[in-house]
């Protein structure tokens, strides 16, 4: 009755070589009945223990694995070990299970179509066939046997190696009795042969670096947010007001986790007025010094703060307090390092093979492969992830541009064209397009953000007409002409008046957000403050000034942390915000001012609810207006108008004629040179009054910036 195995196999699957382990270990019909068969090294007998009181002993065959057979039917069983120095230890075997993974799963993760994919690959604790343990998946298609190792078993992964689940490259194994907390990698063999450690591409934890390894986790934890969900649900965010509070949570108060940022990072937006904060990235990542840009980790949120419930709990309490969540996401590119995805089971497998396409030379990193189903899937699905695992409210995707083209940073010659002969990466916008429309189906209410400084047409432009599908998009040309111009000394700036409203003339071509980000407090440019010219008192008033005129133009609005109270050292990771300066009256207004900034701005629906709609918006003065002066006007959907007038120049403007797109009484709602924000006090005593051609006169102070309504 014995079932021959040829010895080869037995030696294969004795070293953990095997790639259908499951086809020879476990329980099967064989002639008369079933055979058993297990691992067990080093063991001096075994024994198949059933659930009706029987056992069946097990011989020795060859290098550790046993065999025996007895009459029946396949049935589940424990296996009983006595080793030479009298130990017995009884346990279930993983090899007699049935795989956690069905057929469907497998097609569409083929397919690229899984849209849970974090549902069924990577370790999850699971009752499968009655058992308690943790089902194992991970894709990795070119390898000859891949096996789970950690300190369940020594990091000897050769009585855990997984069997192959066909053509699809997902390699399975549930192995009983581990639980939450274990530590894990997967040893893959390679076409070569060699053997090589990696962390889980879909581990949803990880180790805290410097370690690397992944950690099984599930979440428990309980959401309070249903009715900010609800209401995100049925609202529309481009019509709504939003301004951003973009951090760095390592950097913001040195030393807090996710639960401890929770009540500080509260009071202070909330003091501040923001809608929303957003988190530079905070999936796993080796190098702190990236400031999260180069992850390794794409489901798991790092461990520097603690647990993935600690961060759900963050973003419950930011919800619970009115305050959504935006996460920076980085699809474009990701690092080289050995333990991670790059090359992960010897060749190129989530990168592209070609480093005309699959490198990033300037940032050392690997581009993803978008025209591969099962790497698409992958992107697209964690996106997915955090949005729906995570209730965040956004993404703002990272380096769209460096994605969108062939050529992006290469020269002639290293770069490859594309199908019709031109620069786009065709598979990445395909990508993009999909990622978005499946985030906006899945998800109403959200937000997704391109970082793209390209003129690449209709980013935000719906992908059924063609455009990427973007909710919002960085106007990085305002950036960039508006820095350049607030750092010219104000009796300049009137020779480059076009730096500061060419931005007029493109401003509802996409629905944009307003950045003045982490990038720009970096590398030698500086601060915002410290960008401004003059003495300490001008550079507050400019910058006032400046966030004044940038709160009124078309658009959201993003600043940095650190910029709201006129930090004056550049950014660095790897210390604190320089919070002592609020010990200064004059930087503590300024925080004063850029709270009541964004009250005002919640507080007029016309500088938010039609920030797409060119009708909503005229420029105000003739052609011989004073060049120092930009001032327009903003209307919502009821007529309601907001005038926003700022002097960029150094001196007080009095009694300028004026006419305002109504007749009767206008009250200055905001005035960047008040008193109560350190400014000196110059303006139009609260309002001002037009004739019925709607003429007046009104003062602006210098470096100030002054918003007018009508009741």
């Amino acid at each position: 009755m014995s079932e021959t195995i040829p010895t080869e196999t037995l030696r294969a699957v004795a070293e953990g070589t095997h790639h259908a382990p499951h086809d020879v270990l476990g329980i099967h019909p064989c002639t008369d009945g079933v055979v058993v068969r297990a691992r067990r090294p080093l063991a001096v007998t075994v024994a198949a223990q059933f659930a009706d009181g029987t056992s069946l002993p097990l011989t020795h065959r060859i290098d550790g694995v046993w065999e025996g057979f007895t009459a029946g039917e396949p049935r589940a069983y424990t296996v009983e070990t006595t080793y030479r120095d009298g130990t017995a230890w009884v346990a279930d075997d993983p090899y007699r299970h049935t795989p956690t993974l069905g057929e469907l799963d497998l097609h569409l993760i083929g397919e690229g179509r899984h849209e849970e994919l974090w549902r069924v690959l990577g370790a999850h604790v699971r009752t499968h066939d009655a058992v308690e343990g943790v089902a194992f998946s991970v894709w990795a298609p070119n390898a000859r046997s891949v096996r789970v190792v950690g300190p369940f078993n020594d990091w000897d992964g050769r009585s855990h190696a997984m069997r192959s689940m066909g053509g699809s490259g997902v390699w399975e194994l549930f192995v009983p009795a581990l639980g939450e907390g274990t530590i894990y990698k997967y040893e893959i063999r390679t076409e070569r042969g060699d053997w090589i450690l990696k962390a889980d591409p879909m581990a949803q934890a990880a180790e805290t670096p410097p370690a690397t390894a992944s950690r099984v986790t599930r979440s428990h934890y309980v959401w309070n947010d249903a009715e900010w969900m609800a209401r995100r649900a049925a609202t529309d965010p481009s019509v709504r007001p939003m301004s951003i509070y973009e951090l760095h949570l390592g950097s913001w108060q040195p030393g807090l986790s996710y639960r401890d940022a929770a009540d500080p990072l509260i009071e202070h937006v909330l003091g501040l007025g923001f809608t929303h904060v957003e988190f530079m990235p905070l999936a796993e990542h080796p190098f702190g010094g990236s400031w999260g840009y180069q992850v390794s980790g794409y489901y798991a949120p790092t461990s520097r703060f603690g647990t993935p419930d600690d961060l759900r709990y963050l973003i419950d309490r930011l919800h619970g307090a009115g305050i959504g969540v935006i996460m920076d996401w980085v699809p474009g590119h990701f690092p080289k390092d050995a333990f991670a995805l790059g090359r992960f089971d010897g060749r190129a497998v989530y990168e592209h093979a070609d480093p005309r396409r699959g490198e990033h030379k300037d940032w050392g990193t690997y581009i993803f492969d978008y025209g591969r189903n099962e790497v698409r899937g992958f992107l697209v699905a964690n996106a997915l992830y955090w949005l729906e695992e995570f209730h965040v409210d956004g993404l703002r995707v990272d380096a769209v541009a460096s994605m969108l083209y062939l050529d992006y940073s290469r020269q002639d010659g290293e770069w490859e064209p594309n199908v019709h002969g031109g620069r786009e990466n065709l598979e990445a916008i395909a990508f993009l397009q999909e990622v978005n429309a499946t985030a906006y189906k899945r998800n109403a209410g959200i937000a997704m953000i391109a970082e793209e400084s390209t003129s690449y047409p209709g980013v935000t432009a719906s992908t059924d007409s063609g455009g990427l599908g973007f909710g919002f998009k960085w106007n990085m040309g305002w950036m960039n002409d508006s820095l350049q111009y607030v750092s010219r000394d104000p009796l300049y700036r009137g020779h480059h008046h076009g730096e500061i409203t060419f931005s007029f003339h493109y401003a509802f071509s996409e629905q944009y957000v307003l950045p003045i980000s982490h990038d720009e407090v970096v590398h030698g440019k500086g601060t915002l403050l410290s960008r401004m010219p003059g003495d300490h008192a001008t550079k507050l008033a400019g910058a006032r000034a400046f966030l004044g005129y940038m709160w009124a133009h078309p658009g959201k609005q993003l600043l940095f942390m650190g910029q709201e109270f006129g930090q004056l050292s550049e950014w660095s990771e790897g210390r604190g915000l320089d919070w002592w300066m609020l010990d200064q009256p004059s930087h503590r207004q300024l925080q004063s001012f850029v709270g009541a900034l964004n009250r005002t701005y919640r507080d007029q629906p016309a500088l938010w609810e039609r920030d797409r709609d060119g009708a909503a918006f005229s420029l105000l003065g003739a052609p011989a207006w004073n060049t120092n002066i930009v001032a327009f006007d903003r209307v919502d959907a009821q007529g309601r108008h907001v005038v926003s007038v700022t002097n960029f120049s150094g001196s007080v403007i009095a009694n300028l004629p004026f006419i305002l797109p109504r007749p009767g009484l206008w009250r200055e709602v905001l005035n960047s040179d008040a008193a109560e924000f350190g400014g000196g006090g110059v303006g139009n005593f609260g309002s001002v009054t037009a004739d019925d051609s709607g003429l007046t006169s009104v003062t602006v102070p210098s470096l100030g910036t002054i918003w007018l309504t009508q009741e």
